[in-house]
């Protein structure tokens, strides 16, 4: 006897306002910490620069990948439309790629939040808080979609009002001679990067640190098959993020650099406060805006669960892993187990020690998936023309040819500059991008060489057609 359809699918809750939330609280902590190490390489000038082509990018990305998701409104995301492009094989690895990258980036989050719990109650040791904030996390989202999504809307308004107090309280202590601070020894350079150390090579390695401020943006995808209104709601979901992530970034960037010198904040882990603190001293803002900061790192946290748990659930239901995962509560629509196996991954690996390792596996992940995403976007745009598309990205073929263009640019720019000099040795971000190294690329290379032979041995033999995973969809029309 079939299943009735609203116990077998996903519950629709989310609108575009709780996708502008999603998409942009998986981003919100890197405007917390991690992208002032681009101070160290470019200065503020190089990193303003360096932002300019990275948001090109993003901009262009999200757009061809606001037409797929509209297109095939799943919430395998960039698996389905690698599958509908190049077949099995390619929706298999693309759905991995997604996978290697909300599985493994969520610990050195995690490790934030507990350390700066450790750091406001220090008898709270950071590991035991790590897991705690994971358990709590699941069992958040264990509660519901809807659930989920009003607690990341909450916790991404309480961050962005942070945000905003930093920002207000900057205006009054910029000054411009401290952004355009020009370099002691020029080294011969002229015009900008008079203001730029190393200059093109200071201006190259801050593209990393730029795309920090967008990172994991399309993860708001996998929320398509819990939207209302998919169709229309996505693009104006993803649009308005994109645009709010951009006047983040503009004036995070600048302002911070505005109002302290910039190579003492370039080196943290949690730059906002301490620019304040030069500013201001310890006073009550500065503790205002680190404590804000916390809801940032959760936003983003609990945004990835989301992503990762829908992504598992999606290739559980397709047949490329086991069935299981594709199980849902029959009460709260929840993927009960696809949850439970983000949350363990995630603690397993945040107790390993291993984040460095970890974090760099999680950015070749993220890397394979935009880079098969754009080919799959271009690939569909020749082979299915008259496909329904409810929104078209302006510039079509163009715009994607683009937008590539820009992903390998960034790709070449985070092999070439990443470097373990760059960061103090121990603090978060030479975890994250301080050590890109044989062992990490090891551990990918193993990771991709397991799923393969699972692929291969059971995979590929229990897999749904493509015509079944739209016609689960059919219903979104």
């Amino acid at each position: 006897m079939t299943e009735p359809q609203e116990t077998t699918t996903l519950k629709r809750s989310m609108g575009p306002v709780q996708l502008w939330a999603l998409a942009v609280g998986l981003v919100i902590s890197g405007n917390f910490f991690g992208w002032s190490y681009g101070y160290g390489t470019g200065g503020p000038v190089g990193l303003l620069i360096a932002c300019v082509p990275v948001t090109i990018f993003f901009a262009t990305f999200i757009l061809c990948y606001s037409e797929m998701a509209t297109m095939l409104p799943s919430a395998g995301g960039g698996a389905i439309f690698a599958r509908k492009a190049f077949g099995p094989v390619a929706g298999y690895f693309a759905g991995i790629s997604s996978l290697v990258e909300l599985l493994f980036a969520p610990p050195a989050i995690a490790l934030a939040v507990g350390g700066y719990i450790h750091n406001l109650i220090p008898v709270i040791p950071a590991i035991p808080a790590t897991i705690f904030v994971f358990l709590f996390f699941v069992f958040i989202n264990y509660l519901g979609m809807h659930t989920s999504a009003v607690f990341e809307l909450i916790v991404t308004v309480v961050a962005l009002v942070g945000l905003c107090i930093f920002w207000a309280a900057a205006v009054p202590h910029f000054e411009v001679s401290n952004f355009l601070k020009p370099l002691a020894e020029t080294n011969g350079f002229s015009g900008f990067l008079q203001y730029i150390p190393g200059g093109w090579k200071g201006l190259m390695g801050s593209v990393p640190f730029a795309i920090w401020f967008y990172l994991a943006l399309e993860g708001g995808a996998v929320s398509a098959e819990e939207m209302v209104n998919p169709q229309k709601d996505i693009p104006k979901g993803f649009m308005t993020g994109m645009a709010t992530l951009f006047v983040m970034m503009c004036l995070t960037c600048v302002l911070t650099a505005g109002i302290a010198d910039y190579t003492k904040v370039a080196a943290v882990d949690f730059p906002l406060p301490e620019a304040l603190k030069i500013a201001y001293g310890s006073s009550a803002v500065t503790l205002i805006v680190n404590i804000l900061g916390l809801f940032g790192l959760i936003a983003s946290l609990n945004g990835i669960i989301v992503a990762a748990s829908r992504q598992i659930y999606a290739m559980g239901r397709s047949g490329y892993l086991p069935k299981i995962f594709a199980g849902l509560n029959p009460k709260r629509r929840v993927p009960t187990a696809a949850l439970m196996a983000a949350g363990l991954v995630g603690i397993i690996t945040a107790c390993t020690g291993l984040t460095n390792i970890v974090i760099n596996i999680s950015a070749f992940g993220l890397v394979f998936l935009y880079a098969i995403s754009l080919c799959s976007y271009l690939k569909l745009k020749s082979a299915y023309p008259d496909y329904p598309r409810p929104f078209k990205a302006p510039g079509g073929k163009a715009l994607g040819i683009i937008s590539l263009l820009l992903c390998i640019f960034c790709i070449i720019a985070m092999i070439t500059t990443a470097s373990a000099s760059t960061f103090p040795e121990g603090s978060l971000m030479y975890m994250i991008f301080g050590n890109v190294n044989m062992n990490a690329l090891v551990a990918t290379l193993v990771i991709y060489g397991v799923a393969l032979l699972w692929y291969v041995c059971k995979g590929r033999k229990d897999l749904v057609t493509i015509e079944e995973e739209i016609e689960r969809m059919a219903h979104l029309d």
